[in-house]
């Protein structure tokens, strides 16, 4: 059964995407759709036996590399840890595969697709599993070329080329430092198994390294290294330019890169390698620096953004901030908490988005939408519980996994953990303005839209509402249901185990009264703050941007990343490259190469032409030339 859930997937992505054209586009759908729904349910199976009976097993599926002292193999490791993780990906994996027989119904490359979001499944569940750096590492590159096909499957378009081609690059950068720790940590252990590394760990705590002319403490640098990778994959704050244009692919593949798989899988590579990072200060601190500057710096972008799916993308980009901080200050399990909570809750906005950009014909821009709640019940009120959800509204999931980051950070004492706490309080303000915006102007006031009269919007058919349905209930009772297992003093001891390890106890202290109702006020508060702005009184919120225009701009071009990084990289990249062509490779190369052989033999051939000319007496002449030439060669020799 365990195989079975890697396995089908795979076989789902074979069949469509080799024999789709054989069986057609209706079948194609409806087997990728089905095997990676068995495969969901025997990972529910799974999670079961590990929480009812403490189930823990290490599946060899077979010897892939032998050298020397590098014993690596294709294995399945269940832990807590990757059932966890098995649920999350497949289950959202499944609604999107069923959803996208709706989404994509007049799509002419629908086997395509459908063999892609398989491949994806599979590679990430590869990832999970895996027991060993290099599996991980196949899992890791697996999504990543993965994702280059769904964003950019819609290749005619020039932009959805250039966002697959970006998404690709900048991962290239976060996984050069990660291939980069993982090699550091064969040249010191020997090893790549999860196993043998992490018991290895104490013993190296003192030992220290040059890299790059600097000093390092060796675990420190691991960690840095390995989370350079993290920080590429889960798009944290100067690797995180890919994430928003990767809203050019299909909304399906919105909802899978950015609910539950790709984008998780840095979150997932820091718990899974907790007994490393809990050995190294500096690095978690670097952690939570970065999480909280994500979360807090994805957050104000989202305020001005008017593409529906960049709103939310940005959300993601700031909830994965959250759960990095979690787990700067040590809070593994609440990071992944809030990574299960946030799979269900997000994947139901990024549908619902694409439930609306079905009903608008495409249309996007919320500025271009309104009024349509009544025509769109269904989709409006499962984006409702979403927001709710993500906003961290009371005893809804988010609220509970998201304000227990919060208050682990306030509990971990250091100056570090108060920034982190007060940063999350103050970006949990600004989460529930945008997201009650997107749902105000997308839903509310007047219908704004010129192209598409608003009898022609439409609910969306049945087999896309049904995972939003399943996906909202999620949203609903994921927090309440799971709480005490993941986050509850006897989830660390029963559930957690081995999978997941702490040198330092976590606190089991409470915050103050005051603390702990501070972020759900300022969320509920939230709520009729933004309906003023943005239905009673339209005109404050233009009036403000003019205002503070040198800082709308700011926000509205993304804090300038993308400008930065075209003047820093990009253009001198470019010049760089036509330097090189022109002067190494039609110059030298190409000069000397096979232009300049092509070059002289033809000036040789326009020479010799002319000796022939028909003439005895010449021909004649070129004879005892080439006699006397001869005869002096013997003679001399």
């Amino acid at each position: 059964m365990e195989i079975s859930i890697i396995a089908l997937p795979l076989i789902a992505s074979i069949i469509s995407g080799f024999f789709g054209k054989l069986i057609g586009d209706r079948s194609s759908e409806i087997i990728t759709s089905l095997l990676v729904s068995i495969s969901a349910i025997f990972s529910v199976l799974v999670l079961y036996e590990v929480v009812v009976n403490q189930y823990q097993e290490n599946i060899i599926i077979a010897t892939w590399i032998s050298s020397g002292s590098l014993e690596v193999n294709w294995s399945m490791k269940i832990d807590s840890l990757s059932a966890v993780m098995l649920v999350v990906v497949t289950s959202v994996s499944a609604l999107v595969h069923i959803y996208s027989i709706g989404y994509m119904s007049h799509d002419p490359h629908k086997p395509r697709f459908m063999a892609y979001l398989s491949l994806f499944t599979f590679a990430m569940l590869m990832l999970v599993t895996a027991d060993n750096f290099i599996q991980l590492f196949f899992g890791w590159e697996g999504v990543g070329l993965c994702s280059y096909f769904l964003i950019g499957f819609w290749f005619k378009k020039e932009s959805a080329n250039k966002a697959a081609i970006k998404a690709f690059v900048v991962n290239r950068v976060g996984d050069f430092g990660f291939a980069l720790g993982i090699f550091l940590i064969f040249y010191l252990f020997g090893t790549v198994n999860y196993t043998e590394v992490f018991a290895e760990i104490p013993n190296i705590t003192d030992k220290n390294l040059v890299f790059l002319g600097i000093t390092f403490n060796a675990v420190d640098l691991i960690c840095l290294l390995l989370f350079i990778g993290a920080m590429g994959k889960s798009a944290q704050i100067l690797l995180h330019t890919w994430l928003p244009d990767a809203m050019e692919g299909p909304t399906p593949v919105s909802a899978l890169i950015h609910a539950a798989t790709m984008v998780t899988a840095g979150v997932f590579l820091v718990v899974r390698c907790s007994p490393i990072y809990e050995y190294s200060d500096l690095a978690l601190n670097i952690i939570t620096i970065v999480g909280m500057s994500t979360a807090f710096f994805a957050a104000t972008v989202a305020l001005v953004q008017n593409d529906i799916k960049k709103i939310i993308a940005y959300s993601t980009c700031s909830q994965l901030g959250y759960m990095f901080f979690a787990t700067g200050v040590g809070a593994y399990n609440v990071a992944m908490f809030h990574l299960f909570t946030h799979a269900f809750f997000k994947a139901l906005l990024f549908l619902g988005s694409g439930s609306v950009i079905h009903a608008f014909k495409d249309e996007q821009n919320i500025n271009n939408m309104g009024g349509v709640w009544k025509k769109l019940p269904y989709t409006y009120s499962l984006m409702i519980i979403g927001t709710l959800a993500l906003t961290g509204f009371p005893f809804l999931s988010g609220f509970y996994s998201k304000d227990a980051i919060i208050e682990f950070a306030y509990l971990r004492g250091n100056t570090t953990g108060y920034y982190a706490a007060g940063i999350g309080i103050f970006t949990a303000f600004l989460t529930s303005i945008y997201s009650w915006r997107l749902i105000f102007k997308t839903f509310h006031g007047e219908y704004n839209n010129k192209e598409i009269k608003i009898d022609e919007t439409h609910e969306s058919p049945i087999v896309m509402l049904i995972p939003l349905v399943l996906l909202s209930i999620g949203a609903i009772f994921a927090g309440f249901l799971f709480k005490e297992l993941f986050i509850g003093y006897e989830g660390l001891n029963n559930f957690w185990r081995d999978s997941i390890f702490f040198l330092k106890p976590l606190s089991t202290d409470h915050p103050p009264l005051w603390f702990l109702l501070l972020t759900p006020t300022l969320v509920i508060l939230s709520i009729p703050l933004t309906y003023y702005l943005f239905l009673k009184n339209k005109n404050l919120p233009e009036r403000l941007a003019s205002i503070n225009k040198p800082l709308y701009q700011f926000l509205l071009n993304k804090w300038y990343f993308d400008e930065l990084y075209d003047v820093l990289f990009v253009k001198p990249s470019k010049k760089l490259g036509l330097f090189l062509w022109k002067f190494f490779d039609l110059k030298i190369i190409d000069g000397f190469g096979p232009d300049g052989i092509s070059s002289m033999i033809k000036k040789f051939s326009v020479k010799a032409n002319k000796f022939q000319s028909g003439y005895i007496y010449q021909y004649a002449f070129v004879m005892l030339l080439g006699f006397s030439a001869l005869l002096t060669f013997l003679i001399v020799k």
